[in-house]
């Protein structure tokens, strides 16, 4: 699939793309300890369960964006964030527009 990250289409968006690549992406750029990674699907999952046993509760759709808050890491990473400040906003605003578009995509 093509994926156009200046201006990324919803209609270019998958579900499957999305958990595969989270999947296979260490969080916080694999500074972790352990024989393993904490791979960014875990963190959301986990973000996911904990916000269900804060609110008992809560509605599907801030459970869907729980789970796609860190979403366009599928396709840019996870990069600490000392070097997302290096990058003077560069990365944030790519992140902002596939967000966007992964937003739109999943309602």
């Amino acid at each position: 699939r093509r994926l156009d990250l200046l201006d990324p289409s919803p209609l270019d968006i998958e579900i499957v793309d999305i958990a595969h690549g989270l999947a296979r992406v260490a969080r916080w750029n694999g500074q972790t300890s352990g024989a393993h990674i904490f791979s960014v699907a875990q963190h959301t999952l986990l973000v996911e369960a904990v916000m269900r046993q804060q609110i008992p509760r809560v509605d599907i759709s801030h459970r869907l964006a729980a789970l796609l808050h860190d979403a366009p890491e599928y396709v840019i990473g996870d990069m600490i964030s000392p070097f997302k400040a290096v990058l003077a906003g560069e990365y944030k605003a790519v992140e902002k527009r596939l967000l966007s578009a992964i937003h739109i995509r999943f309602g």
